[in-house]
């Protein structure tokens, strides 16, 4: 994989809550200069401007996804009317830890059918689940049309991206949902790894280190 093809699987994202519209701005012309996918921000600088080439992404229910459903979906929706072509939104942890599939099915659907033209990747915290909440929030997302699963919001204390967590997300919905891998890729060999697991997409805050190791 040369600097290119990384570059295109990254979400160039800042979330911090503190975050200004002077830092946004920066980011797209830092997404622009190195080529990435997108850049991922808060629905609160919404809309922006991009370059043609470069996406937009948001979150939803961001970061602890205990909202309810109905607030997730309206705050899709607007998300996509002010521009954004893709939203991350957090599931219920609680449903999850709970093994209760169903709930986090209809949650996702919820926002599924608010924003039924823009793609829609779901987070799943996945270091504060056991492998088979992992997989089974993998196959609710499918069931409720996701068009992705994600690992990490990047802020919970129980940690990011792992590779194992990506290797059970491909097994359970690899080739049929993409995978984002989030939180914690600083450095291009993370980056590798992830993508070699079975990511197809990584969001990252220190998207320059990450291209720093290819040419």
């Amino acid at each position: 994989m040369n600097r290119t093809e990384l570059a295109h699987t990254i979400d160039h994202t800042l979330l911090k809550p503190e975050a200004t519209p002077a830092q946004v701005a920066a980011l797209i012309d830092e997404a622009a200069a190195l080529h990435t996918y997108s850049i991922c921000v808060s629905p609160s600088m919404l809309p922006v401007t991009t370059p043609d080439d470069v996406k937009v992404a948001t979150v939803c229910g961001f970061p602890s996804g205990a909202v309810h459903s109905e607030i997730k979906a309206a705050e899709a929706a607007l998300s996509v009317e002010q521009g954004a072509d893709e939203v991350d939104m957090v599931i219920n942890l609680a449903n999850a830890v709970q093994d209760d599939f169903d709930a986090v099915e209809a949650d996702i659907r919820a926002v599924r059918e608010a924003i039924p033209t823009a793609v829609l990747k779901v987070i799943l915290e996945t270091a504060a689940l056991s492998d088979e909440q992992v997989t089974q929030c993998c196959l609710a997302a499918e069931r409720a049309g996701a068009d992705f699963v994600k690992t990490s919001t990047g802020f919970h204390p129980a940690g990011g991206a792992s590779v194992h967590a990506i290797e059970l997300m491909n097994a359970a919905v690899g080739g049929r949902l993409g995978i984002k891998a989030s939180g914690g890729i600083r450095d291009t060999d993370t980056a590798l790894a992830m993508l070699a697991a079975g990511a197809t997409r990584l969001g990252c805050s220190s998207s320059a280190d990450v291209l720093e190791g290819l040419k």
